[in-house]
C-alpha cells in the first residue's frame, strides 16, 4: 500500500534535536519487564482479542478511544500491539497520533515505532519521533540508533546525523557493529567518503554488510576505480560477494565504461544463483541498456517470473535512455494491466519519452495519471513534468507548475531556466537565473551550461565573463561540460582569442571540446587555425567524427579552398560518414561555395535520404551563383518530390523571381502553406514587390507583420526609397521612432538613401545627430554612406571631415572620397588620396579604380588616367567595362576621339550602349561627323528602339550644316514613331520640365 507522505520538515526536527547536546539518560530497563508492571483489567484482557478483528482503518479509531478512556496507555505491551496493528493496516498517522499521547514513552515503544516508520520509508517521521523521545527523557539503545542513522542517510540530513553520531559515542554504543555499519552507510551516502572509510577501518571485524555500505557509497559518487579495489579487498579477506555487493558494483561498470567487467560479474552472479534476483536484475538491465543491447535487457526482464516495481522501472528507463519511447509506453501500459503499483521513479523514467515523441498528448495523459495516483505533489515528478512541458514548447503549463510548487529545489530552478532557453526566451532565462540565486540556491553545472547558452544568443559578453569568474571561484570550471559551454560562449561571441586561451588551459578535453573550437574558428573565418586544430585532433589520437567534419567544412568557401574540402570529403567517404545527411548537406554547401556546381549536385543526387536542408543547401548555392532559372526548377522538383519547402527555401526563391507573376506565385504558395507569417519572409516579399513597384502589396504585407520587429520597418522604408518615394520613407521612419523603437544600421542606411533623393540639408543634419546619439557613427558602413551623402549634396568639407575623423577606413571609404573629389573637380586631391591609400597598406580594388578613373574623367587628367589604367594589371586587377567606360569618357571629353574609338574596338568585352552613347555625345561636342556616323550606325544596330542616338546624330549633322542627312535621320525617327524623352530637374520637391 502507498502511504501518505510525511508532514514534518528537517528544520523542525533539527530544533527538536537540540537536547542531543546534553548527556542522555541511562539505558532504560529491558522492555519485557514492563509487562509485569501493567494493570490487568477486563479491558486489558479483552483488548488483544479485539485487534485481529480490525480489518480496516476505521475499526482502529474506537479501540484508540478505549485506550484513552480506560487509561490503558500505561500498558506498554498492549499499546505496542495496537501501534503495530496501525502500521499493518496502513494507518501511520493514527499510530503517530497515539504515540504522541504517551507522556513518557519507553525505549521499547520508541524502538517499535521507529522501526515501523523506517520499514514504511517514513524517514522524516523517524527523526521526528526520535527527537520527541529525547525531549521527554526517553533513552536510546543499540536497537534505536540503526534506524535513526538510516533515516539520516536516506534524507541526506548530514548535520542531524553527526549529532546522532555524537549521541552514539556518549552512550557507549560506538563499538556496536550494526551501528557502525549504519554510520558507514550514512557518511558514504552523504559523500563523506573519507569519514566512512575511517569508521570502516576502525571496525574490529567488518562484515560483508559494512563492506557493501562502503562500496555503495563509492559507486554512488562515481569513484569506480575505488569500487573495484574494494571488491578485490573483500576477496582477499575471504568474503564472498552477495547480491547487494554486485548490485552496487555493476552500475559502476556501465557508467565507467567497464562493461566487460560488468559481464564477468554477471557470470559470477549466474554461477552463484543470483542472476534472477529481483534486487540484482534492475542493475543488469541498466548495464546492458547502457551499451544499447536492449535485447539482453528485455530477455532478462521477461525471464524474471516475479517482478517488483524496481524491475519494471529499470526496463522502462532502459527504453527511455535508448530513445525507444514507443516500447517504453507499451511497457508502461502493460505495467498498469498487470496491476503493478507505479511509483515516483516510474513516472520520472517515462515522462522524458513524451519529449522524444514530441507529443503533448502523451505528456498530458501522464500528467493525468500522476494526479490520479496522488503523486502530483512529489517534487521530482513535478520537476520532470515541468521539464517536459518546456521541451514541448508549452511554456504556459511549465510556468503554471513552477508557480504553484510549494517547495522548489535547484533541479526545479534549472528546469525552468532550461525551458526558457529551449524556447528562445533568453531574457526570461536570465531573470529566472537571478531569482534562483535570490532564493538562496548556488548555481551548479547544469545552471551554468544553460545560462551560458543564453549569454551566447544575446551576445551578453560581460555577463558571460561574470559566469566564467563564478565558475573559477567555485572551482566548477574544471567540469568538462562547463568548460565546453564556456568555449562555445567565447566562440559564439567572436572572442576567439579567449576561447583558444581557455582551450589551452583545459586539463581534460574531449571531441566536443575540439569540435566547439573548430566550429568557432570557422564561424570567425579563421581558416588557418581551424585546419591546424583538425590536424592536432588527429595527432592526439582522437577519431574525427561527423561533427568535426561538419564544423570545419564552412571554412572552405572559396575556390582556393576546394582541394582541402575535397580531402575532407575523401576522409568522410573512407570513414563511412559520407551518407550522413548533415555531413552531405555541408559538403553540398562547400562545393557550391567553391564554384563546383556539378560536384555539389552529384553529392545531392547520391544522397539516399534528402532533408529540406539538403534542398535548401543546393538552392542557396545556385542562388549565390545567380542561376535564377535553376533555382526555380529546383523548387518545382522539390514540390513534385513531396518535400515541403520551408521559409528558408522561400527566402532563397523570392529574390530570384524575375517576373511579377513568379513573385505572386511564390507568395500564393507561402499563404497556402502558412509560411507567410514568418517575419523574414514577409520582409523578402515586401522587397520583391518593391522591385516591381507594387507599393500597395508592400503596405498590405507590412500591416500583416509584427510591428515590434525593426526588420519589417526597414523593409517598408527601403521599398519606398527604391520606388522613389523618399518623403513617405521618412514618414515611416518617424512612425518607427514614435513607437519608441530603436533603428538599426540598416534603417539608417535606407534613410541616407532617402536623403540623397531629397537633397534636404536639414534632414541630413538631423539624421547625423541621431546617428551620433545612437553610437552608430563608429560603424564604417554608416560613415561611408554619410560621406557619399555629403559629397552628393555638395558639402565636400563635411565629407572630408568625416573621412579624416574615421578611425577605421576600408577600401570603400577611400573609393567614396576619391569619387567625391572627382565629382567636385579636384582631380589632384583624388590622385593624392590614391597614393595615401597605397601607403596605408590597403590595396585598391576594382571599385577604387572606377572612382579614380571617373575623377580623372571629370577633371580632364588624360595622362594620369592612362597611367592608372595601365597600372591596374600590374596590381592584379583586370579592367572591366566600367573602367573602359571611364577612360573612353575621359578621352571623349578631352577630344581624343580616335584613341577612344580604338579602345572601344579593341576591348576584350563587347562595348555597351551607354559607352557608345557617351562617345557619340563627345563627337557632337567636338564636331567629329565621320566618327559620329560610325558610332551612330553601331548604336542603331544594337538598340534600334532608342531615340537617343537619333537625336544626337541629328544634332551632329545640323551642326555641320548637313541638313539633308539631318532630315533623313528625323524622317527615320518619325517613321519608327520614336519620341524624344523630355528632361526635368528635381529640387526639394519641385519638378521643372524642360
Amino acid at each position: 500500500m502507498i502511504l501518505n507522505p510525511s508532514r514534518r520538515r528537517y528544520s523542525f526536527i533539527q530544533n527538536l534535536l537540540t537536547p542531543l547536546h546534553r548527556p542522555l539518560h541511562p539505558l532504560a530497563t529491558n522492555p519485557s519487564k514492563s509487562i509485569h508492571n501493567s494493570t490487568n483489567t477486563p479491558y486489558s484482557t479483552n483488548f488483544p482479542h479485539l485487534l485481529p478483528l480490525c480489518k480496516k482503518f476505521e475499526h482502529l479509531k474506537p479501540l484508540k478511544a478505549t485506550l484513552i478512556v480506560h487509561g490503558l496507555f500505561t500498558n506498554k505491551p498492549l499499546l505496542g500491539e495496537f501501534l503495530k496493528h496501525c502500521f499493518h493496516l496502513g494507518a501511520p498517522d493514527l499510530a503517530l497520533s497515539t504515540f504522541d499521547k504517551i507522556h513518557k514513552p519507553s525505549v521499547f515503544l520508541q524502538n517499535l515505532v521507529v522501526r515501523c516508520l523506517s520499514d514504511n520509508g517514513l524517514y522524516e517521521d523517524v527523526l521526528g519521533v526520535y527527537a520527541r523521545c529525547q525531549i521527554l527523557g526517553c533513552g536510546s539503545d543499540n536497537y534505536t540508533f540503526p534506524f535513526v542513522i538510516k533515516a539520516c542517510a536516506a534524507l541526506g540530513a548530514f548535520q542531524i546525523g553527526r549529532e546522532v553520531h555524537c549521541a552514539v559515542l556518549r552512550s557507549g554504543f560506538g563499538d556496536n557493529v550494526f551501528i557502525q555499519t549504519g554510520l558507514v552507510d550514512f557518511y558514504a551516502k552523504n559523500g563523506r567518503l573519507e569519514s566512512a572509510r575511517l569508521l570502516h577501518d576502525k571496525m574490529f571485524e567488518p562484515d560483508l554488510v559494512s563492506w557493501n555500505a562502503l562500496i555503495s557509497g563509492y559507486s554512488l559518487h562515481g569513484f569506480y576505480e575505488d569500487v573495484f579495489k574494494l571488491c578485490q579487498t573483500i576477496g582477499a579477506a575471504g568474503l564472498k560477494p552477495n547480491v547487494s555487493t554486485l548490485a552496487s558494483v555493476i552500475p559502476g561498470c556501465s557508467r565507467s565504461g567497464y562493461v566487460l567487467i560488468g559481464k564477468s560479474l554477471h557470470g559470477l552472479a549466474f554461477k552463484c544463483g543470483y542472476s534472477m534476483d529481483e534486487c540484482l536484475t534492475p542493475a543488469l538491465i541498466s548495464m546492458y541498456a547502457s551499451i544499447g543491447d536492449l535485447s539482453v535487457s528485455r530477455c532478462m526482464f521477461d525471464c524474471l517470473q516475479k517482478k517488483n516495481v524496481t524491475v519494471w522501472n529499470a526496463m522502462i528507463s532502459a527504453y527511455a535512455q535508448n530513445q525507444e519511447s514507443t516500447d517504453a509506453f507499451e511497457l508502461f501500459r502493460k505495467m498498469s494491466q498487470d496491476d503493478v503499483q507505479r511509483n515516483v521513479i516510474t513516472f520520472v523514467s517515462i515522462i522524458p519519452c513524451s519529449e522524444d515523441l514530441g507529443s503533448t498528448l502523451h505528456g498530458e495523459s501522464l500528467h493525468a495519471c500522476i494526479i490520479k495516483e496522488g503523486l502530483e505533489n512529489q517534487l521530482s515528478v513535478v520537476t520532470a513534468l515541468l521539464s517536459m512541458y518546456g521541451k514541448l514548447g508549452d511554456l504556459y503549463s511549465a510556468k503554471f507548475l513552477f508557480d504553484h510548487m510549494p517547495h522548489r529545489n535547484l533541479l526545479t530552478w534549472n528546469s525552468i531556466v532550461s525551458a526558457y532557453v529551449h524556447n528562445g526566451l533568453y531574457d526570461a532565462s536570465l531573470t529566472a537565473f537571478r531569482k534562483l540565486q535570490f532564493a538562496g540556491f548556488d548555481p551548479d553545472m547544469i545552471s551554468i551550461v544553460s545560462i551560458l547558452s543564453s549569454c551566447s544568443k544575446l551576445k551578453a559578453n560581460f555577463l558571460g565573463k561574470s559566469v566564467h569568474a563564478y565558475c573559477l571561484r567555485r572551482g566548477i570550471h574544471v567540469n568538462l561540460n562547463v568548460s565546453n559551454a564556456l568555449l562555445a560562449f567565447y566562440s559564439d561571441c567572436c572572442m576567439l582569442t579567449s576561447a583558444i586561451s581557455l582551450f589551452r588551459r583545459m586539463e581534460v578535453k574531449n571531441v566536443i571540446s575540439w569540435n566547439t573550437l573548430i566550429s568557432g574558428c570557422a564561424h570567425n573565418r579563421d581558416v588557418e587555425n581551424a585546419v591546424i586544430l583538425l590536424q592536432r585532433l588527429q595527432q592526439e589520437g582522437l577519431d574525427l567524427d561527423s561533427v568535426s567534419l561538419i564544423s570545419v567544412l564552412p571554412c572552405f568557401n572559396e575556390t582556393e579552398n576546394l582541394v582541402q574540402g575535397m580531402a575532407i570529403h575523401g576522409y568522410a567517404t573512407k570513414a563511412g560518414f559520407a551518407f550522413d545527411v548533415s555531413l552531405a548537406n555541408a559538403l553540398i554547401s562547400m562545393y557550391l561555395n567553391c564554384g563546383e556546381l556539378d560536384a555539389g549536385k552529384l553529392v545531392f543526387e547520391d544522397m539516399p535520404i534528402r532533408s529540406v536542408i539538403s534542398w535548401n543547401a543546393l538552392i542557396t548555392g545556385y542562388r549565390g551563383r545567380g542561376l535564377q532559372n535553376e533555382v526555380m526548377a529546383l523548387l518545382g522538383q522539390m514540390i513534385r518530390d513531396d518535400q515541403k519547402p520551408n521559409h528558408v527555401t522561400l527566402l532563397n526563391v523570392v529574390p530570384v523571381c524575375d517576373t511579377y507573376l513568379r513573385g505572386k506565385s511564390v507568395h500564393a504558395y507561402a499563404v497556402r502553406t502558412g509560411t507567410v507569417l514568418e517575419t523574414p519572409l514577409l520582409t523578402s516579399l515586401i522587397l520583391m514587390y518593391a522591385r516591381f513597384e507594387n507599393i500597395d502589396s508592400c503596405l498590405l504585407l507590412f500591416k500583416m507583420g509584427e510591428k515590434s520587429n525593426t526588420t519589417l520597418w526597414n523593409a517598408i522604408i527601403s521599398a519606398h526609397v527604391h520606388s522613389k518615394n523618399p518623403k513617405i520613407a521618412v514618414s515611416f521612419f518617424r512612425d518607427l521612432l514614435r513607437m519608441a523603437m530603436e533603428p538599426d544600421y540598416v534603417t539608417i542606411l535606407s534613410l541616407v538613401s532617402a536623403c540623397v533623393h531629397l537633397n534636404n540639408s536639414s534632414l541630413t543634419n538631423s539624421l547625423m545627430a541621431l546617428v551620433i546619439h545612437l553610437g552608430f557613427d563608429k560603424d564604417v558602413a554608416i560613415t561611408n554612406a554619410f560621406m557619399d551623402l555629403f559629397a552628393r549634396c555638395g558639402n565636400i568639407s563635411c565629407a572630408s571631415q568625416l573621412f579624416d575623423g574615421s578611425l577605421i577606413k576600408d577600401s570603400i571609404s577611400w573609393s567614396i572620397m576619391i569619387s567625391a573629389y572627382g565629382l567636385h573637380g579636384d582631380g589632384e586631391a583624388a590622385l593624392g588620396l590614391l597614393s595615401q591609400m597605397r601607403l596605408s597598406g590597403l590595396k585598391p580594388d576594382d571599385i577604387t579604380y572606377v572612382s579614380i578613373l571617373s575623377a580623372c574623367s571629370h577633371t580632364g587628367l588624360v595622362e594620369q588616367g592612362w597611367k592608372i589604367l595601365n597600372s591596374m594589371v600590374e596590381h592584379g586587377v583586370s579592367p572591366r567595362m566600367e573602367h573602359y567606360a571611364c577612360i573612353v569618357d575621359l578621352l571623349g571629353r578631352t577630344g581624343h576621339l580616335s584613341e577612344a574609338y580604338t579602345i572601344v574596338k579593341n576591348m576584350p568585352c563587347k562595348s555597351s550602349v551607354s559607352l557608345l552613347d557617351s562617345l557619340l555625345g563627345s563627337c557632337l561636342v567636338h564636331g567629329n561627323v565621320e566618327l559620329g556616323e560610325d558610332i551612330g550606325r553601331l548604336l542603331l544596330e544594337m538598340d534600334p528602339e532608342n531615340s537617343g542616338p537619333y537625336v544626337i546624330l541629328y544634332n551632329i549633322y545640323a551642326a555641320a550644316g548637313r541638313w539633308t542627312d539631318a532630315n533623313r535621320v528625323r524622317s527615320d525617327m518619325e517613321g519608327k514613331q520614336l519620341i524624344k524623352v523630355r528632361g526635368f530637374s528635381y529640387v526639394e520637391g519641385y519638378q521643372i520640365s524642360s
